[in-house]
Formats: structure tokens, C-alpha cells, sequence
């Protein structure tokens, strides 16, 4: 009678511990996706493109006249001083310099520009994500796009901190 007693509170256990993994719920999402058809990001798309020709513009424009500078420089070099060709040689280096800043800077630029206006749209997309979560009772949200991860997990087990005192630091 003890061991039926014992057998039946390990079965009680187990049906408990079953039901509450059940309990929590799991959804998912492909966040890409979502993110490629909200109405901002057409909006952003087409203002960072806007952004990045008027730099690329301005680069070629740059590129093409030490181009013809190049060009007419070759043409009189053998007419010209040593001195003088050295001095148009460190004039024409500068200004390459100065196009390879230039095309950093409209990288960096463009980069500040597409998270200036993506954050708002993420942050849009993630309250609306924990919203539906939280209406549907959904306890984890994982990212089905392509390296995605757990979205939400606000009423999961952290574990992080048993995991740490295990290791020992």
C-alpha cells in the first residue's frame, strides 16, 4: 500500500508538471517580414535613397573632375617642372583623400539616418509584438526569420542566475 501510495503521488507530480508546460504558451514570428511591409519602412526606404544618390552624386561629381585633372596634368607633365609635377602629384592625392572621406562620411551618415528612422519603427513593431502576446496569454514569442531569437519572454523562468552560481563566478 505504501508503494501504491508513493506511485500514485510521482504520477500526481507528473501530470502537474505536464499540465503547467502546457500552460505556457509559444508563438512566433518572422519579424523580417513584418518589418519589410509596415507602412514606415517604404517611407524610410525611400528617403535613404533619396539620401544616398544625392552622395553618390556628389562623389562622382568629385571623382570626375580629378579625373579631368589627372587627364590634363598626364597631358603636361612633360612640359612641366619636376617641382611642379611633384606639387600637382600631392595636389591630386589630397584630393583623393578627400573622396574617400567623403565616401565614409555619407556611409556614416546613412547609417545614423537608417537607425534614426528604424528605431521608432522597431520599437513600434516590438510593443505591438508584446501586446498580442500578452492578449493571446502567450508566455514566449520566438523570431522565425532567419537567425531570429526569443522575442518575449517576460513571464518565463530566467535561469540565468542558477546557471552562473553553477559555474561558479
Amino acid at each position: 500500500m505504501k508503494q501504491f501510495k508513493k506511485l500514485l503521488l510521482v504520477a500526481v507530480f507528473m501530470l502537474g508538471a505536464v499540465g503547467v508546460a502546457n500552460a505556457q504558451k509559444i508563438g512566433h514570428i518572422d519579424t523580417a517580414k513584418l518589418f519589410q511591409e509596415m507602412p514606415g519602412t517604404k517611407k524610410m526606404k525611400t528617403e535613404l535613397e533619396k539620401m544616398s544618390k544625392t552622395y553618390r552624386d556628389e562623389i562622382t561629381a568629385l571623382e570626375k573632375k580629378l579625373q579631368d585633372k589627372l587627364k590634363k596634368y598626364d597631358a603636361e607633365a612633360k612640359a612641366q617642372t619636376p617641382e611642379t609635377n611633384a606639387k600637382r602629384q600631392a595636389e591630386v592625392q589630397q584630393e583623393a583623400t578627400r573622396i574617400q572621406q567623403a565616401k565614409q562620411f555619407a556611409s556614416q551618415e546613412l547609417q545614423k539616418k537608417e537607425a534614426e528612422l528604424s528605431n521608432p519603427l522597431i520599437l513600434k513593431a516590438q510593443q505591438a509584438i508584446k501586446d498580442v502576446a500578452a492578449a493571446k496569454g502567450l508566455v514566449y514569442v520566438f523570431n522565425s526569420a532567419p537567425g531570429g531569437g526569443l522575442i518575449v519572454f517576460d513571464k518565463g523562468i530566467d535561469i540565468y542566475n542558477d546557471v552562473k552560481k553553477k559555474l561558479g563566478f
